[in-house]
Order: structure tokens, then sequence, then C-alpha cells
């Protein structure tokens, strides 16, 4: 008995340290939870020392308390399960998480069918082949909660999407566990028939069980709180679940999780708060911690050899490729752009608690030995390990931030604006041209809104009151005229416009605030512009460099087409809108892939072609460092840009824009 305390504190301690750590560098504390039984265990210890305090007469009774505490977190699992996270995603969450799934299950068979000799044989060879399908295709749903939620993308379109993949993945991944522990469970007579009760069961469980758990509501208003007469009542069904699906040869996390998923739903928000509350603080802080370094303890990094290394880069390339892929593949058929595509496929890599649970199943089950367990283990420590720092590298937080200010004004009802910010220099009255190419540029989306800012420097010398005051007073009163009228010629092409217009001490050093503070979504300056290099850094939007603003071509958009050297979406697209909004010619200049893009426009009824610019045309450029001779506007792109999906920026400028008359 002293030797178990002793395990307790060393464990308990062990999992908060490391749990800790993890948490402090980025990670989930299951990874260090599970970091710190395999350092107890005999990958550190060594047999004299680890034996000694967690040999062979200590793990059972650790394993028993691990079991507790799995059963009370697949309890919350299934209670927290929202089942609304497929509505209105439904065909695009179906399809990626077959994808995650299919592709990781066929390789993972595959895989176990070449390493079968090795480690099963015999009547083992089946249930160790789909064993290893479930395992490569699974998703740990809850880490991937915690994921999302530390970055705040649950509120977000493609942390709603992931969850919701994640929920049928785990669906699909459990309903193949269950088959597998029944093939490998039905090993007598009494053990087949057995099995055959387990769908009754689920029907009973959703049929009978949850319309009487549904009094549990009205009991708990009546109280006002969670009695422990009701607590109690949900333990011993919870447990008695277990117990059921146990007997029936099916592992007792399908009975935890059964009985959490049919709980009820609706009115009971606050009673399921509650019994979350008192739940979470015993499994998550005591027994499930037991549970991640109980299964470190089970590995053994010492026996591995050369041999078992090469098993490892096996699994991980299956695994990694595997649901990277599948994923990817699948949300790319739904035309999710490729960064949210590979991003949802970074987040269903990720395994953790999941994997964990299903492997220590197997190893239960006598479907795993110790040695591939482990290589296993390891897999679950390296795809759980991976997912936040290449989620960061593929979808910025800069990123995250966007899209929540966009769910956030999508809840309000609220349509944000397309904002052009144009740069207006002296004289405001000469500007039109730049007005005008920004009010075309403005017709890409609807609703818009073009903003003039025109910064004056204060005059030099002393300022008195009297007529010198008067005198600048009124020459910037003349400006905001010039301006008002600018704008007109804004609103005239349908977009909304204002002015912002003031003295500043240094014109160059202020035009970078104004601009961060406006937040566009589009910035249009003149390359003479004041501190035009600080502008073109601090922006993080579109850029548009107009070079030559006096030229006719610009001024009227010419007779002709409008041209693009073909090297930067950003710049095909930004002539894509002047043509399409003054119904000019396209011509997209620069060898193969231009022509292959201009006949992909071709067929979606641009009037596009390749070739050399013609004489006359507007030509629009990348901005990538060099100024090709002839060019009118350069366009860089905006931070961490998706590449364009051509139909459908097609499809929406020609719903944007409105009719115009012209000049």
């Amino acid at each position: 008995m002293d030797i178990l305390l002793l395990d307790l504190v060393i464990v308990l301690t062990a999992a908060r340290l490391f749990g800790a750590a993890a948490k402090r560098l980025g990670q989930p504390p299951v990874v260090g939870e599970i970091l710190a039984g395999i350092l107890l265990g005999p990958t550190l210890l060594g047999p004299l020392l680890g034996d000694t305090l967690f040999g062979s007469e200590m793990k059972p009774p650790l394993q028993a308390l691990a079991n507790v505490g799995l059963v009370l977190f697949m309890f919350v699992v299934g209670l927290e399960l929202d089942q609304k996270l497929v509505r209105g995603k439904g065909r695009l969450a179906v399809t990626v998480a077959l994808g995650s799934t299919v592709l990781p299950f066929a390789l993972g068979c595959a895989l176990a069918l070449f390493i079968a000799d090795e480690h099963v044989g015999g009547a083992k060879t089946l249930p160790f082949v789909l064993f290893m399908g479930a395992a490569m295709a699974a998703t740990a749903f809850p880490v991937l909660a915690r994921i999302l939620t530390d970055r705040g993308m649950q509120r977000i379109t493609l942390g709603g999407l992931s969850l919701a993949a994640a929920a049928v993945i785990d669906v699909l991944a459990w309903t193949v566990l269950a088959v597998v522990v029944a093939i490998a469970g039905a090993g007598d007579a009494e053990g087949q028939w057995k099995v055959f009760l387990a769908l009754p069961y689920a029907l009973v469980m959703f049929l009978v069980v949850r319309p009487l758990l549904a009094r549990l509501v009205p009991s708990y208003e009546r109280a006002g709180r969670l009695t422990p007469g009701l607590l109690s009542l949900v333990l011993t069904g919870l447990i008695a679940s277990a117990w059921v699906t146990e007997w029936m040869h099916v592992h007792f996390i399908f009975g935890a999780f059964l009985f959490g998923a049919v709980m009820p739903r609706e009115g009971a928000e606050r009673l399921n708060h509650e019994i979350l509350e008192r739940l979470e603080q015993l499994a998550v802080l005591l027994l499930l911690p037991m549970f991640f370094v109980v299964a470190g303890l089970n590995v053994n990094l010492r026996v591995l050899d050369l041999s078992s290394l090469g098993t490892l880069a096996a699994i991980l390339a299956v695994a990694v490729g595997g649901k990277m892929l599948g994923s990817y593949a699948a949300a790319r058929t739904q035309r999710l752009p490729s960064r949210q595509s590979w991003a949802l496929a970074t987040l269903l890599n990720t395994r953790g608690l999941t994997e964990i649970v299903i492997l220590t199943v197997g190893l239960q089950k006598g479907v795993l030995d110790n040695e591939l367990y482990s290589l296993m283990v390891v897999m679950a420590l390296v795809t759980t390990g991976m997912t936040g720092p290449l989620l960061r590298k593929i979808y910025p937080d800069r990123r995250v931030a966007r899209d929540i200010a966009e769910a956030e004004r999508a809840a309000l009802g609220t349509t944000a604006a397309h904002r052009v910010l144009v740069v207006t220099p002296d004289p405001p009255a000469g500007q039109g041209p730049l007005v005008d190419l920004a009010a075309t540029l403005a017709r890409a989306a609807s609703p818009s809104e073009v903003a003039l800012v025109h910064l004056r420097p204060y005059p030099g010398g002393r300022l008195e009151v009297g007529t010198g005051l008067s005198s600048e007073l009124a020459e910037m009163a003349e400006t905001l005229h010039d301006l008002e009228v600018l704008a007109e010629t804004a609103r005239a092409q349908g977009s909304e416009s204002r002015v912002v217009s003031r003295f500043a001490t240094d014109v160059a050093a202020e035009l970078p605030e104004v601009v961060t503070g406006a937040a566009p979504d589009l910035l249009v300056l003149p390359a003479d512009a004041p501190g035009h290099a600080a502008l073109h850094a601090a922006a993080t939007c579109r850029v548009v460099t107009v070079l030559a603003p006096e030229q006719p071509e610009v001024a009227d958009f010419g007779a002709g087409p409008v041209a693009v050297r073909h090297g930067s979406d950003a710049a095909t697209h930004v002539a894509l809108v002047l043509a399409l909004a003054r119904e000019r010619p396209l011509v997209v200049t620069g060898g193969g892939r231009a022509s292959s893009l201009a006949q992909r426009l071709a067929r979606l009824g641009v009037a596009a072609t390749s070739g050399e610019a013609p004489a006359g045309a507007l030509v629009v450029a990348p901005d990538n460092g060099t100024v090709p001779a002839g060019t009118h506007l350069l366009v860089r792109a905006e931070q961490d840009a998706d590449p364009v999906d051509w139909a459908v920026a097609v499809a929406a400028l020609r719903a944007a824009q409105t009719p115009v008359a012209q000049p």
C-alpha cells in the first residue's frame, strides 16, 4: 500500500509538472502527461528502479484508477459532443470526414498487412489490420476543440467545419473500433452471442433511456441546483452503461460515451454545465492524467532497434500523409480554398487523447504487442505536437483575427464595405484619374467605400491670428471642396465615399498611421506619394501603385484592352476588375501559363486572350521589386493571400458591378 500511495504522488506530480510545461510550450497538456509516463517507465528508469516503483504488482491498481478516469472522460466527450455541428455544413463536413478517414484507413490496413507477420499471427490478423486502419484514421476531437478554443478559431467557419468533420470521423472510427473489439473478443461461444446485443443496446439507450433521462431536467429545475441524489443517479447510470458494454465484450468506453451522448440537451444546459464542472474536476485533475501516465508506462523505447525505426517512419508516413492528403483532397473537391484546406487537414491530423484511448484498447485486447504500441504512442505524440506550430505557419494569428472580425460582423447582421483607400497628393483638383481608378477597383465587391486621404503640411514659420491663419484656413476649405468633388466621382460609380483631410507636422511619417487605422482592403497610391516606401511596407492589404496617372491610358482606361503581366494572382485580379468594369478586352502576357489562364478566363465568358501588350493598353504588373517598361500599375498582394479561384472571382465581379454610363 505504501508503494501504491507513493506511486500516486509521483504520477500526479509528474503529470502536473509535465502537463504545465507542455502548455507553456504551446502544446496540449496530454503531450506532457504521456511524456511523463514514458520517462517514469522502463525507457528512462530502467528495469531496476522502474520495476520497484511501477512493477507488475503496482500496475493493476494504477490501471484500475486510470480506467475509472477513462470512463468519466468518455462520458464527458459524449456529453460535450455538439450534434448541431454538422447542421448547415453537412455535405462539406461529411465529404472531408470521408476523405480524412478512407485514405489513412486504407493505407493503415495496407501497412498492417505488410508488418502483420512480425507482430501478430493467425486469428489476430483480421482485427489487427482493421485496428491499424482505425488507429490511422482517428482524430482527437477533445484535443482539436482545445486547440481551436485556445486560438479563438471555434468562432470562425474553419473551426466549425473542422469540429463537424471531426465529429463524423469519431463516429466512423469508433464504429470500426467496436467491430475490431467484437472480433478480437469473440473467442468463445459466450462472446460470440453477446456481441450481437450491442446494436439493440444502442437502440434501447436512444429510444428508452434518453426519454427517461430527460426527466432529470424538471427535477433539477425544482431543486435549483445539482443535488447529490441527481449526480449519484447520473453516475450510477454511467457506470452501469460502461459495465453492460464491457460484459458484451464491447469495450466499456463505448458504454460511457453512449451514456453521455443520450443525456438530455434541450433545456438542460445548466444541468449539463454543473455535471461537467463536478466530473471534470475529478477526471481532468486526478484520474485522466493517471490514465495517460499509465499509458506512457507501457511504452518501452529501449527495446526498439533499427528495424523499429523503419517501422516508425512508415507509421508516421502513413498517419501524417494519409490524413493530410485525404483531408486536403476532399476539401478541395468542395472548392474550399487551398490555404483553408491545408489548415483543415492539419487540424484533423491531431490525434492525442482519442488515439491513446484506441491504442490502450488494442493493447488490452491483445491486438497490439508492446513494441508496436510504443511506436504508435510516439506517432500520437508527433501528430499532436506538430499541429500547433504547423497551423500557425499555414494559418497565422492575423488571419484568424480577420476571420473572427468577419464572423462577429456577420453575427450582428452587418456587412463590411469593401474599402479602397486613396492617398491623394497635391493638388487634389488634378487627381480625378486617380480617384476614378480607385472607384473602378472598388466595384470588385458590394457594398464598397472609397476613402480619400489628404494630409497637408503645417505652414512654415510662425502662425499668428490674423490674415496668415485666415489664408491657410481658406486654402484648407478649398482643398476640402476639391476633395468632395472627387468624392462625387466615386459616388457616381456606386460606392460610398468619404474624405479625410487635415494638417500634419510630417506628412510622410503620419500617412502610414492613417492607413493602418483605416484598415483598408485595397490601397491606391501614386508612386511619388510622400513616404511611399513606408506606406508600402506598413500596409498589410493589397497595394496598387500608380506609376503614370497623367497618361491618357490611366485617365480614361484607354480605347484598347487591359494588359497584365502574369505572375501574381493579385495583379491579374486587378486587371480583371478593370477589364470587366470598363468592358474592355483582357490580354495576359507571360508565356505558357499566361496562355493557359487566358483560355480558362475565356471559358468563363471573359474577353481574354494571351500575347504581347498592344499599344495603348493599360498595363498592370506584379510588384516584385522591378518595374517592367511600359507598366502603369504595380500590384502587391495582401498578406496571407489565398490563390484566386477564377470561376468564383468572375462570378463575384459580375454580381457586384452595376452598369455605369461610359464617359
